[in-house]
């Protein structure tokens, strides 16, 4: 057992019941393994909680990397909003750390990657040629759409594929993909 299986299975849990579910005993039993482990690799819940949220940051600081790999703008926005809508995990942490935005950490982090997502939107819309005050407010609208339909899938209104969005989110976004 590794710090990182600790980090990615703290990174579940979250997912599935919020920062609140990041406890020592469960995430244990989620691995299989003792709370021993947990001590080796952590001094405390919040150093694992820590490790968690920095291994989300981490993940979406990969997925803009993979993207930008994708000379052409328009499929790249295409590519991203496929795994952001694709992706019901992701969406739920991010859902989940905004609403703990109570807690300074998790404020401080859902803050930085939601900065750096909608930096990185505002970017390829500019790239598509849209003036950055009318970019900016598109990639805030369209980031806006996946957390409403993450709060929404957790209430349960809805529970088509994310995925059944994509081509409307483009759409909203000025993005045309042929």
């Amino acid at each position: 057992m590794t710090a990182g299986d600790w980090a990615r299975a703290a990174l579940d849990a979250l997912t599935e019941g919020g920062l609140g579910a990041i406890a020592v005993e469960p995430v244990a039993v989620r691995l299989g393994t003792t709370k021993g482990s947990f001590y080796w690799h952590f001094a405390n819940r919040q150093a694992l909680v820590e490790a968690a949220l920095v291994l989300w940051e981490a993940d979406t600081e990969e997925t803009i990397a993979g993207l930008l790999e994708i000379a052409d703008p328009a499929p790249r926005m295409r590519r991203l909003l496929e795994a952001a809508f694709g992706d019901s995990a992701d969406s739920a942490v991010a859902f989940r750390l905004i609403s703990a935005a109570d807690d300074p950490l998790a404020a401080e982090v859902a803050r930085r990657v939601s900065a750096r997502r909608l930096e990185f939107m505002r970017a390829t819309l500019e790239e598509l040629g849209q003036p950055p005050e009318l970019a900016r407010r598109r990639a805030v609208a369209g980031y806006g759409v996946y957390l409403g339909m993450a709060a929404l899938r957790r209430v349960g209104v809805v529970d088509e594929p994310f995925d059944h969005f994509v081509e409307l989110a483009l759409a909203e976004m000025g993005v045309s993909t042929g």
